[in-house]
């Protein structure tokens, strides 16, 4: 048998789980030295990317092949927590898009060799524009790590693949790192949900960490009524609306709400006597209200909690500002 031919037999003999695991003794390392000798380069690599952030620069991540795939993902995450971040092509780079770095950025350069030719072609550009330069390698002593400000090591006992020749376990590495480096930043920010919010406004998770006031039904829209309007008006309000309940108001104030629960349980007290009532008689007076500025999921917590389905939104002095109601918020997940 030739030897690629066993090489082959032995990699297919490989089980997946042994693959992961190497993958995970891979972070497990990797976790060892960042509590470790990786500690004060790691805190460097923060201080940079802080600093970077307190003027008008921002984070350029760069790597080629699989690293630049790893790469685009660090400069998402990094965005979506509050650091401004772009990939850079280290290929495109040299054909025109070095313009895309700016003075003042901190560049993060990702190589498993540490001698990626295209990579190295631009250290020249980044130590006359002055940029800081962050490197991920499993090389310290590479011609990349030696040119950079603060080098971190990925380095992995073997990689996953069976042949140990594919990028596997070192950019499942780099993958964990650059994650740890946007979240240490985010966190020395002061990055807060309510942030995380106004960056994710689409889909389910921006709906998640929406505010009340982005789903609320404002203006025209919400039902309201005096103390003294009669009952079948109160009515025609409701329904017209189409909230399932009424804010009564006085020049703009809450004073109290009627829902459709409140109505039928007064229709089964006194019959149509009830007709004969106004507003201020019926309403419930100490209704549950919330602010604006809460997240949506709050909100969602507060109606299942009190059986309730519809929330009125208010601001200083009790000026109502808005109406929220249960079907808002369908899609929303408690936090």
């Amino acid at each position: 048998m030739s030897q690629p031919e066993s090489n082959n037999r032995e990699a297919g003999a490989l089980q997946p789980a042994a693959l992961v695991r190497t993958e995970a003794a891979a972070l497990e390392a990797l976790a060892t030295r960042l509590e470790g000798p990786m500690a004060e380069p790691f805190a460097r690599a923060v201080e940079l990317i802080l600093n970077c952030g307190q003027g008008n620069g921002r984070v350029v991540v760069t790597g080629m092949g699989k690293s630049g795939i790893i790469a685009q993902k660090i400069a998402a995450t990094l965005s979506s927590t509050g650091s401004p971040a772009l990939f850079l092509h280290p290929a495109e780079a040299v054909h025109g898009d070095l313009g895309m770095l700016m003075p003042g950025d901190v560049v993060v350069a990702l190589s498993v060799s540490g001698e990626t030719e295209e990579i190295l072609r631009l250290l020249a550009t980044l130590k006359r524009k002055g940029d800081a330069l962050v490197s991920f390698s499993c090389n310290l002593n590479s011609t990349l790590a030696q040119a950079s400000d603060v080098a971190l090591d990925c380095s992995v006992e073997r990689e996953a693949c069976g042949l140990n020749l594919a990028p596997t376990a070192s950019t499942t590495a780099m993958l964990a790192l650059g994650d740890a480096l946007a979240i240490a930043v985010s966190l020395r920010k002061g990055f807060r949900a309510e942030d995380f919010a106004e960056l994710h406004p689409g889909g389910k998770l921006g709906k998640r960490l929406a505010k009340v006031r982005d789903l609320m039904h404002a203006g025209d829209e919400i039902p309201v009524v005096a103390p003294s309007t009669p009952m079948t008006d109160v009515i025609f309000e409701m329904s017209s609306k189409k909230l399932g309940m009424t804010t009564v108001q006085v020049e703009g104030r809450l004073r109290g709400v009627i829902s459709d629960g409140d109505l039928r349980r007064l229709l089964e007290r006194e019959g149509g006597a009830a007709l004969g009532r106004n507003a201020g008689e019926a309403m419930n007076a100490r209704p549950r209200t919330i602010h604006a500025d809460e997240l949506a999921a709050k909100a969602l917590a507060i109606l299942e909690e009190r059986k309730i389905t519809s929330l009125v939104v208010v601001g200083a002095e009790d000026k109502v500002e808005g109406v929220l109601h249960l079907h808002d918020l369908w899609g929303v997940e408690l936090i």
